[in-house]
Protein backbone atom coordinates (compact mmCIF):
# COMPACT_ATOMS: atom_id res chain seq x y z
CA UNK A 1 0.00 0.00 0.00
CA UNK A 2 1.09 3.55 -0.70
CA UNK A 3 -0.29 7.04 -0.48
CA UNK A 4 0.49 9.37 -3.37
CA UNK A 5 0.05 13.08 -2.66
CA UNK A 6 -0.33 15.64 -5.42
CA UNK A 7 1.88 17.95 -3.37
CA UNK A 8 1.48 21.33 -5.00
CA UNK A 9 -0.95 23.39 -2.93
CA UNK A 10 -2.16 20.39 -0.91
CA UNK A 11 -3.48 21.75 2.41
CA UNK A 12 -3.57 18.37 4.19
CA UNK A 13 -0.02 17.05 3.90
CA UNK A 14 0.50 17.08 7.69
CA UNK A 15 -2.71 15.09 8.13
CA UNK A 16 -1.57 12.57 5.52
CA UNK A 17 1.72 12.08 7.37
CA UNK A 18 -0.03 11.56 10.69
CA UNK A 19 -2.48 8.95 9.34
CA UNK A 20 0.19 7.19 7.27
CA UNK A 21 2.53 6.79 10.24
CA UNK A 22 -0.33 5.45 12.38
CA UNK A 23 -1.13 2.85 9.67
CA UNK A 24 2.55 2.21 8.77
CA UNK A 25 1.93 3.11 5.11
CA UNK A 26 4.51 4.88 2.90
CA UNK A 27 3.71 8.37 1.58
CA UNK A 28 5.23 9.87 -1.55
CA UNK A 29 4.68 13.60 -2.03
CA UNK A 30 4.99 14.45 -5.72
CA UNK A 31 5.71 18.00 -6.85
CA UNK A 32 7.63 19.91 -9.47
CA UNK A 33 9.59 21.85 -6.86
CA UNK A 34 11.27 21.05 -3.57
CA UNK A 35 8.80 20.66 -0.71
CA UNK A 36 9.79 20.31 2.90
CA UNK A 37 8.73 16.97 4.41
CA UNK A 38 9.29 15.44 7.83
CA UNK A 39 12.24 13.13 8.28
CA UNK A 40 10.61 9.75 8.64
CA UNK A 41 11.25 6.37 7.04
CA UNK A 42 7.69 6.28 5.61
CA UNK A 43 7.69 9.76 4.08
CA UNK A 44 9.48 10.68 0.87
CA UNK A 45 9.27 13.20 -1.92
CA UNK A 46 9.48 12.87 -5.66
CA UNK A 47 10.44 15.98 -7.57
CA UNK A 48 9.42 15.86 -11.21
CA UNK A 49 10.10 18.22 -14.09
CA UNK A 50 8.17 21.46 -14.27
CA UNK A 51 6.48 20.28 -17.46
CA UNK A 52 2.73 20.60 -17.78
CA UNK A 53 1.04 17.84 -15.74
CA UNK A 54 4.39 16.18 -14.92
CA UNK A 55 3.37 15.46 -11.32
CA UNK A 56 -0.04 14.19 -12.45
CA UNK A 57 1.55 11.92 -15.06
CA UNK A 58 4.04 10.55 -12.52
CA UNK A 59 1.29 9.72 -10.03
CA UNK A 60 -1.12 8.30 -12.63
CA UNK A 61 1.56 5.97 -14.02
CA UNK A 62 2.10 4.47 -10.56
CA UNK A 63 -1.39 4.45 -9.04
CA UNK A 64 -2.97 1.03 -8.64
CA UNK A 65 -5.49 -0.90 -6.57
CA UNK A 66 -3.18 -0.72 -3.53
CA UNK A 67 -2.91 3.08 -3.68
CA UNK A 68 -4.65 6.03 -2.12
CA UNK A 69 -4.20 9.25 -4.10
CA UNK A 70 -4.77 12.65 -2.49
CA UNK A 71 -5.58 15.33 -5.04
CA UNK A 72 -8.04 18.08 -5.87
CA UNK A 73 -7.34 17.62 -9.60
CA UNK A 74 -10.42 16.07 -11.24
CA UNK A 75 -8.58 14.79 -14.31
CA UNK A 76 -5.86 13.17 -12.18
CA UNK A 77 -8.56 11.64 -9.99
CA UNK A 78 -10.20 10.16 -13.10
CA UNK A 79 -6.92 8.64 -14.31
CA UNK A 80 -6.16 7.16 -10.88
CA UNK A 81 -9.66 5.70 -10.48
CA UNK A 82 -9.24 4.00 -13.86
CA UNK A 83 -6.02 2.45 -12.50
CA UNK A 84 -7.97 1.08 -9.53
CA UNK A 85 -6.75 3.54 -6.87
CA UNK A 86 -8.86 5.13 -4.17
CA UNK A 87 -8.88 8.92 -4.57
CA UNK A 88 -9.66 11.52 -1.92
CA UNK A 89 -9.88 15.29 -2.30
CA UNK A 90 -8.32 17.51 0.38
CA UNK A 91 -11.75 18.29 1.82
CA UNK A 92 -12.31 14.58 2.46
CA UNK A 93 -14.67 14.04 -0.43
CA UNK A 94 -13.82 10.77 -2.14
CA UNK A 95 -13.81 10.62 -5.91
CA UNK A 96 -15.61 7.44 -7.00
CA UNK A 97 -16.44 5.65 -10.22
CA UNK A 98 -20.01 6.85 -9.75
CA UNK A 99 -19.12 10.53 -9.26
CA UNK A 100 -16.13 11.12 -11.50
CA UNK A 101 -17.97 11.17 -14.85
CA UNK A 102 -20.18 14.06 -13.86
CA UNK A 103 -17.23 15.91 -12.29
CA UNK A 104 -15.14 15.56 -15.47
CA UNK A 105 -18.03 16.65 -17.70
CA UNK A 106 -18.84 19.65 -15.52
CA UNK A 107 -15.17 20.60 -15.43
CA UNK A 108 -14.98 20.52 -19.23
CA UNK A 109 -18.08 22.65 -19.67
CA UNK A 110 -16.95 25.20 -17.10
CA UNK A 111 -13.43 25.28 -18.52
CA UNK A 112 -14.96 26.22 -21.86
CA UNK A 113 -16.85 28.98 -20.09
CA UNK A 114 -13.74 29.92 -18.08
CA UNK A 115 -15.58 29.62 -14.77
CA UNK A 116 -13.83 28.35 -11.66
CA UNK A 117 -14.79 24.91 -10.36
CA UNK A 118 -14.48 23.09 -7.07
CA UNK A 119 -12.94 19.64 -6.65
CA UNK A 120 -16.48 18.28 -6.88
CA UNK A 121 -16.89 19.90 -10.29
CA UNK A 122 -19.35 22.55 -9.18
CA UNK A 123 -19.05 26.24 -10.15
CA UNK A 124 -17.43 28.68 -7.79
CA UNK A 125 -16.68 32.34 -8.06
CA UNK A 126 -13.72 34.19 -6.63
CA UNK A 127 -11.55 31.16 -5.94
CA UNK A 128 -11.97 28.18 -3.66
CA UNK A 129 -13.94 28.35 -0.45
CA UNK A 130 -11.78 28.78 2.65
CA UNK A 131 -10.43 25.49 4.00
CA UNK A 132 -12.20 24.72 7.28
CA UNK A 133 -11.68 22.58 10.38
CA UNK A 134 -14.61 20.48 9.18
CA UNK A 135 -12.81 19.88 5.86
CA UNK A 136 -9.69 18.78 7.73
CA UNK A 137 -11.68 16.47 10.00
CA UNK A 138 -13.58 14.98 7.06
CA UNK A 139 -10.28 14.39 5.25
CA UNK A 140 -8.72 12.61 8.25
CA UNK A 141 -11.73 10.33 8.51
CA UNK A 142 -11.84 9.59 4.76
CA UNK A 143 -8.12 8.75 4.58
CA UNK A 144 -8.35 6.51 7.63
CA UNK A 145 -11.38 4.71 6.14
CA UNK A 146 -9.61 4.24 2.79
CA UNK A 147 -6.54 2.71 4.43
CA UNK A 148 -8.61 0.40 6.64
CA UNK A 149 -10.55 -0.77 3.56
CA UNK A 150 -7.32 -1.45 1.64
CA UNK A 151 -5.91 -3.44 4.55
CA UNK A 152 -9.08 -5.54 4.74
CA UNK A 153 -8.96 -6.14 0.97
CA UNK A 154 -5.51 -7.64 1.48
Amino acid sequence: MQIWVDGDACPVKDEVYRVAVRHDVPVIVVANAYLRIPEHRLISRQIVSDGFDAADDWIAERANARSVVVTADILLADRCLKAGARVIGPTGKPFTDDSIGAAVATRAILADLRVGISEAGTPRAGGPAPFTKADRSRFLSALDEALVALKKAG
